[in-house]
């Protein structure tokens, strides 16, 4: 036996895959960019353990906290193929925040998980400056988060995103659907494109179809089919929190993966149902392109697409010409597209338009 040691043999958590130094380089790169979602209560400083937020210094007396977690799904994917990264994280903050405000929390400070096969600097910099734009857009702070390198668990190239917000609510604001009652009228507000559920569908459609992801949409020449497709989910949050605290909204749904059909009804009592007449707006090009390029029944597409409608509101009768208004001068689109109705708890579709082919009322199976 030799007592010689050769290079080979030597080894070290590098020569397994990780490399701690890019990690330690990212987390010094990305430190602006959270300072810069600094708010009351948070100084959104990165590299302790854990983040603290002080509610006081928020402005909160007696608050509940409200916590989500969400991912973007498989349009990770669509940003990683097609080089599309700066944006994705906007959708990662967009389908936390959007989950708190329906409880009429005001998000406060958010996590985030980036988790690859091998640290690429440069992308994740580029993806943490996405989130960072979220946050500000959502008023929240960024305060940490974990920057996973894991070796064998990805293909080159390939990423994953997780996220993590808590908000808060004054006690007695909270948003539970309790003041939802017969007559109330729906608002819907425009969605900014197909947002984060209903991707493996759209890359399904773009393999079998062979769309040309890089030249411009049939439906519109000025812009390439890929920038529709990767759009930033719509960040509800500054528009809403304002008329939320005045009380004039009784319940808000986020139309999320569900559709419409799922996700109305997640926030009325039993014994309420909503009806929602699909003619009431015009359905985005996008959208139309979807539904013809995949012949998907009317059904399908409220189950899963948001069909132009983002977010839906319920408040009283008597509210709604004047809540639409405010809110249209906010920048919000909005539209009338339904009412709720005594019956059973769930929710209808219907529609005559040709993105709406004349047959039955569907109902939701997902009322929880």
């Amino acid at each position: 036996m030799t007592s010689e040691t050769h290079e080979n043999d030597r080894y070290s958590y590098a020569r397994a895959g990780v490399n701690i130094a890019a990690g330690n380089a990212l987390v010094k790169a990305i430190g602006p960019l959270a300072r810069a979602t600094a708010r009351p209560g948070a100084d959104a400083e990165l590299g302790g353990f854990g983040g603290f937020f002080d509610l006081r210094a928020a402005g909160y007396q007696d608050p509940l906290l409200v916590a989500g977690n969400d991912g973007v799904g498989t349009k990770v994917k669509l940003a990683i193929d097609h080089d599309r990264h700066d944006a994705i994280g906007i959708d990662l903050v967009a389908m936390c925040v959007n989950d708190l405000i329906v409880q009429g929390a005001e998000p406060l400070f958010f996590l985030d998980y980036f988790a690859t096969g091998k640290l690429d600097n440069g992308i994740a910099e580029r993806v943490v400056a996405g989130i960072a734009e979220g946050c500000r857009i959502a008023g929240c702070a960024l305060i940490g988060g974990e920057t996973a390198e894991m070796p064998g668990m990805y293909a080159p190239g390939d990423y994953d995103l997780a996220g993590f917000c808590v908000g808060a609510v004054e006690r007695g604001e909270q948003l539970t659907g309790d003041r939802v009652a017969a007559g109330d009228v729906l608002l819907g507000l425009a969605s900014s494109g197909v947002h984060s559920n209903g991707y493996s569908l759209v890359r399904r459609l773009a393999a079998d179809k062979g769309w040309k992801l890089d030249r411009p949409a049939l439906f519109d020449n000025e812009r390439l089919l890929i920038d529709h497709l990767i759009e930033p989910t719509r960040i509800y949050v500054k528009t809403l929190l304002p008329f939320i605290r005045a009380g004039r909204i009784h319940a808000l749904a986020h139309i999320t993966g569900g559709g419409l059909l799922e996700n109305v009804p997640r926030v009325l009592p039993a014994g309420l149902h909503a009806r929602i007449d699909a003619d009431a707006w015009e359905q985005p090009r996008l959208m139309a392109f979807l539904q013809a390029q995949g012949q998907i029944e009317p059904g399908e597409m409220a189950r899963t697409f948001n069909c132009g409608i983002g977010m839906v509101l319920a408040v009283a009768p008597d509210e709604a010409a004047a809540l639409s208004a405010d809110l249209t001068a906010a920048g919000e689109a909005v539209v009338t597209i339904g009412e709720i109705v005594a019956g059973p708890r769930g929710c209808t579709v219907t529609g005559s338009a040709e993105a709406w082919s004349a047959r039955e009322p569907w109902e939701a199976t997902h009322l929880a």
